[in-house]
């Protein structure tokens, strides 16, 4: 399998930028891994979330997508991402997330909001990922790697080994060599909204 790691890709409207450009490039799936901040409370950090939809609070997936409160995941990618991971041993929490360009506007009470609302964690880059995935019909999927709580206990921002280096690849891996397998009968896609689980 060939594959390509860009680091530093933050920020939306520098993800999809960098995405489009994979995709003319000839990248048959692009995987986003960023790091985000706990919402919801669902375990202790550091650990992954894969995004099934994400609350658009951005501005660059509105140049993809009519306005919606949501940019949602395609539910096939979806299923074979949480398939293969589960066969690979990994447990990924699953559900929605945040998607902000402002993270210094993330006040106690927005945050309150978005727990209310469901919102497993906060990231910056999701939500406009999704809407250029739906809008240009290509395939992505979205991880967050909970790696703090927002800076609300003391000594936060616990990455992990490596930084979550080597589970962020062990989940690439197994997603990517399932998608791979599974291109040759699933040659197309539907974009819906899918359950929060956990695998």
């Amino acid at each position: 399998m060939r594959y390509g790691i860009v680091g530093h890709a933050v920020g939306s409207s520098f993800s999809v930028l960098v995405a489009e450009q994979l995709f003319a490039s000839g990248c048959g799936l692009l995987i986003s891994v960023s790091s985000a901040g706990q919402i919801t409370n669902v375990a202790a950090p550091p650990y992954h979330i894969l995004i099934d939809r994400a609350l658009r609070d951005e501005g660059t997936s509105y140049h993809y997508l009519p306005p919606a409160a949501y940019a949602k995941a395609d539910p096939a990618l979806i299923s074979v991402a949480g398939e293969a991971l589960s066969q690979a041993g990994c447990r990924v929490h699953v559900g929605a997330t945040w998607t902000t360009d402002a993270p210094f506007r993330e006040t106690a009470q927005t945050i309150g909001a978005r727990r209310d609302a469901g919102i497993l964690a906060v990231e910056m880059e999701a939500a406009a990922i999704y809407a250029f995935g739906a809008a240009r019909k290509r395939p992505v999927i979205c991880f967050a790697y909970v790696s703090n709580q927002l800076g609300c206990v003391e000594g936060d921002f616990e990455k992990g080994h490596n930084n979550g280096a080597c589970s962020s690849v062990e989940l690439i891996t197994a997603v990517a060599s399932a998608w791979t397998t599974s291109v040759r009968t699933r040659p197309q896609h539907s974009h819906q909204s899918v359950d929060s689980r956990s695998f």
